[in-house]
């Protein structure tokens, strides 16, 4: 089936509308709720920019034309029934009109804290970007970045050892804990490289193969 058939194919409402979640496929956090008519799905399968219908303007628009918040859609699936769309996007700038990162920003309830790791390196790493650019005072990235990257890379080997101690001590809370401060440094050292998280995912990502994760190249 041609990627315009399955467009056709879809389930349409009484409007000739599909609803359509859009979702940041490097952190996996769910950025928005839209519509879509075939026109519009065509549109962003053939350009890979999130491409909607506007039920209030009856007219298609394109995130980002106007804000400069544009969407790289990197894939589109639909859900079991055919009656929902799924966009995975490269999303540049806030998602939301609000000036927000996603438009899902209003809690009725609330887990303690984010548990989806994708979502916490991507947050972290922003973090650390933003106060790379305006160093307050009193923060640690910005004693750390002041005092320069080897400053930063001795942090490795000395969070990697704690990790093996960690781990050799059979202690998992202690591993997570040591394992997160590892991680945090290893995402500040590529912030200071330029390196994105979405590299490294970028990388593990040719390493799954059908047969599963391959290792690193063995060395020698």
């Amino acid at each position: 089936m041609t990627e315009l058939q399955a467009v056709k194919d879809l389930k349409y409402n009484s409007d000739g509308l599909i609803p359509v979640i859009t979702q940041d496929a490097r952190s996996g956090e769910v950025l928005m709720l839209a519509w879509a008519n075939p026109e519009a799905l065509e549109l962003t399968l053939s350009t890979k920019e999130g491409t909607y219908y506007s039920r209030s303007r009856q007219e298609l628009w394109v995130k980002g034309k106007t804000s400069g918040h544009t969407q790289k859609v990197l894939a589109v699936r639909y859900d079991c029934d055919s009656d929902a769309v799924l966009y995975l996007v490269e999303q540049q700038g806030p998602a939301c009109h609000t000036g927000k990162q996603s438009c899902f920003h209003n809690p009725l309830m609330e887990e303690e804290g984010h548990t989806q790791l994708g979502f916490v390196v991507s947050e972290v790493y922003k973090t650390i970007l933003d106060r790379i650019e305006h160093q307050p005072e009193g923060s640690y990235v910005t004693t750390m970045h002041k005092a320069g990257l080897d400053r930063i890379l001795k942090k490795i080997p000395e969070e990697a050892g704690e990790v093996l101690l960690a781990a050799k001590n059979t202690d998992p809370q202690e591993l997570a804990t040591e394992t997160a401060d590892l991680l945090f440094h290893t995402l500040f050292v590529m912030a200071e490289l330029g390196v994105k998280p979405e590299d490294i995912a970028g990388v593990l990502s040719k390493r799954m193969g059908k047969s599963g994760l391959r290792g690193p190249k063995p060395v020698g």
